[in-house]
């Protein structure tokens, strides 16, 4: 059954409901996986020196009766991930929960106040090929609008993406890319002039997978 927004409150009690449910993991993150994946099959066996890392999906009302979700366009001298859409996160600190490295780094990046957010639960961890880390993302939801303030070192610009775009079937397109001297093809969802792909793609893919 597919989630409709209806009240602000039924919503979010709805998702929190589904985000307890089994979830469907990498069904999921398969629909926006290269092809051919990175490091050969997508069923790949997370190595054991593995580094963990967490994420934020911050949901907050936006007019009428939809929600957005604000996504990060990192610096292009970034040593990891440059230039690419990504969500508020990054490595967990020894002694840290996943939790609490999604809020931290929520509010380094994006000015997020942690006391203001409500976790809703956890989506399916993912291995991510290319830079070695576990990510979990958590989605959480606030009241009102944040009112962001980037880190200017890390984040180029702020993207504010209604979760009914990417509920839009019709915004899922293909394209091809060049790695390493193999030709990729690779879905991505059209967000303005900016093209959402790869791990963040495959997130935000389980988490409009849990409200369809």
């Amino acid at each position: 059954m597919t989630v409709n927004y209806g009240s602000g409150s039924e919503f979010v009690a709805e998702l929190e409901r589904r985000l307890k449910d089994p979830l469907p993991g990498d069904a999921a993150h398969a629909r926006f996986s290269p092809r051919p994946p990175r490091g050969g099959s997508f069923a790949r066996t997370v190595p054991p020196d593995a580094r963990q890392a967490a994420a934020l999906i911050l949901l907050y009302p936006t007019g009428g009766s939809d929600y957005s979700l604000p996504l990060t366009v990192r610096h292009a001298d970034l040593p990891d991930h440059a230039g690419q859409i990504s969500l508020p996160g990054g490595r967990i600190d020894v002694g840290e929960t996943a939790e609490a490295a999604a809020l931290r780094e929520a509010a380094e990046e994006i000015g997020v106040d942690p006391s203001h957010v409500r976790i809703l639960g956890a989506l399916t961890p993912l291995y991510v090929f290319v830079s070695r880390f576990v990510v979990t993302s958590f989605v959480g939801v606030v009241d009102a609008r944040p009112n962001f303030q980037l880190a200017a070192r890390e984040v180029a610009e702020l993207l504010e993406v209604p979760l009914s775009d990417l509920r839009d079937p019709s915004r899922i397109q293909w394209g091809t890319k060049t790695r390493e001297g193999y030709v990729v093809d690779f879905p991505y969802i059209q967000i303005g002039d900016h093209q959402l792909w790869g791990a963040t793609a495959m997130m935000l893919g389980e988490l409009v997978a849990i409200l369809d």
